[in-house]
């Protein structure tokens, strides 16, 4: 009997030798699309915990500060890690208005997070696009 089961299986795996180079192709794209989503998924996190944050500043105006910097450092992560050039365009266009942000608390403004969030939803259709 160990013979009867051992034949399939080493059918079964010559098999899948065969076909993992073809399967490669497709699983590093659905990997793209996975790690793009999650990027935007942290980003968008990221914005939302900041919106928070600006909203309750009358509670605790340190909050603002730190989700800014959370944010300025997940987008650092992420420009450095994409090999994809759309992304990595979304994401400077992300920092660019982080630094915005960053700008106007400087100056003890209100900052205008919209372009911020604008710049968000460029990054997911990138990535859905």
């Amino acid at each position: 009997m160990p013979s009867s089961i051992a034949r399939p299986a080493a059918l079964a795996v010559a098999g899948l030798i065969a076909i993992l180079p073809l399967s490669m192709v497709s699983c590093s794209a659905a990997q793209k699309a996975i790690d793009c989503g999650n990027t935007a998924v942290k980003v968008t996190g990221d914005i939302a915990d900041l919106a928070k944050a600006y909203d309750n500043s009358s509670n605790d105006s340190a909050a603002g500060g730190k989700a800014l910097q959370k944010l300025r450092g997940d987008l650092d992560q992420i420009g450095r890690n994409s090999k994809n050039t759309d992304v990595a365009k979304a994401v400077s266009d992300l920092q660019k208005q982080a630094d915005k942000v960053q700008q106007a608390v400087d100056k003890k403004q209100a900052p205008d997070l919209k372009p911020l969030g604008d710049a968000a939803g460029n990054l997911t259709s990138v990535c859905t696009g």
